[in-house]
């Protein structure tokens, strides 16, 4: 079930906000300029399913997308729990860090949890199945997939060669909890 956790900077363990109602989720994450918002798929879609397949059954919602924003690729990427470098993705985005574009994810299956440094406050948004973030670009933020990342998720962008992650430097993500 997605979850929204809202944290102060003060106290990064104790949450002063929870929700798991996706309503909620997105009127929440509205007033701080970020997209959450959940798709259905047109045709059925697995673990197994190609890249392809996956496109043609969110089609409408991604060229709604597009349209909207003007994001010019899209790509799907899945990660297993077998993966050999799953550790090493892990830690890569585990960093608070910013991009030069819109960071958005459609999670057609599995989660990852999305933390943004929203001035003196923390949004933590668990993202699952069904679930689409939009990180506007310039945003600090950091991603956790879990030690055992087991996803599928189509990427948008503005950029052809796609996203570059800007590390902020800050050592703040690692006072916040993240996924078991």
């Amino acid at each position: 079930m997605s979850r929204l956790q809202i944290f102060d900077l003060s106290q990064p363990q104790q949450a002063r906000f929870s929700s798991s109602d996706a309503a909620e989720i997105a009127a929440k994450l509205q007033q701080q300029g970020i997209r959450f918002e959940q798709w259905q798929a047109a045709a059925p879609v697995s673990a197994s399913s190609n890249s392809e397949q996956v496109l043609s059954a969110y089609a409408t919602d991604i060229s709604r997308l597009k349209a909207e924003q003007g994001y010019q690729t899209v790509d799907v990427i899945s990660l297993h729990p077998a993966h050999p470098d799953k550790d090493a993705l892990r830690q890569k985005f585990l960093d608070e860090h910013i991009h030069s574009e819109d960071e958005v994810r459609f999670f057609v299956r599995g989660q990852g949890l999305f933390c943004l440094h929203l001035g003196e406050q923390v949004y933590q948004v668990l993202c699952q199945q069904n679930d689409l973030i939009s990180v506007p670009a310039n945003t600090p933020h950091w991603f956790d997939m879990g030690s055992a990342p087991d996803f599928t998720a189509i990427r948008l962008f503005n950029n052809p060669t796609g996203w570059v992650a800007h590390f902020t430097g800050t050592t703040l993500a690692r006072q916040f909890p993240l996924l078991d």
